[in-house]
């Protein structure tokens, strides 16, 4: 009978901790993305001033009005197709905590107007020697992969995990 419940033990112990390993892995998804600024990884969103819309990092996502209603994709509107997330200038939300960053649309907009630039950003991808960046246009196509010119990367900016690591493929960087 003890025998039986020492096993009984074991295996609750074991499913125990491999429930404890895939809630680790699930934290571990919503890193900032490569084209985001350095320092700031406490924030939840970017407010992108050239593009009017917003980033929301753990979810991958960006938020922008489409026919008058916020949408959520994982990818920016076929407008700014040509659009470079790597040298657009990132607004750090950091004064912002809840989940609808547009709330106070107006007030970006009006503050952070079309062309702003505020102190230099560096990119995360643009660490010396990461090979990630090669100093080309990035932008974001309709399905949500990270182009420039010359060079595919199947996990660009608007992967699910958010960040660009991986494979590249050789392409003439237009939509297809």
């Amino acid at each position: 009978m003890k025998t039986i419940k020492l096993v009984i033990l074991g295996i609750a112990l074991f499913i125990a901790g491999s429930v404890k390993a895939q809630v680790a892995v699930t934290v571990n998804l919503g890193l900032a993305p490569m084209w985001g600024p350095v320092g700031y990884s406490s924030a939840r969103y970017y407010y992108l001033p050239d593009v009017e819309a917003y980033y929301d990092i753990p979810s991958s996502m960006f938020i922008y009005q489409s026919g008058g209603v916020w949408v959520h994709r994982t990818y920016l509107p076929a407008r700014y197709s040509n659009y470079d997330l790597y040298h657009g200038y990132k607004v750090v939300m950091t004064d912002y905590h809840g989940t609808r960053p547009y709330y106070q649309h107006r007030d970006y907009k009006r503050k952070y107007a079309k062309g702003y630039h505020g102190p230099a950003q560096q990119n995360i991808g643009d660490r010396p020697g990461n090979g990630n960046y090669n100093g080309k246009p990035h932008y974001t196509d309709p399905q949500g992969k990270q182009r420039n010119q010359g060079h595919q990367q199947n996990k660009g900016n608007n992967s699910k995990n958010g960040k660009n690591q991986g494979g590249h493929d050789k392409g003439n960087g237009k939509r297809k």
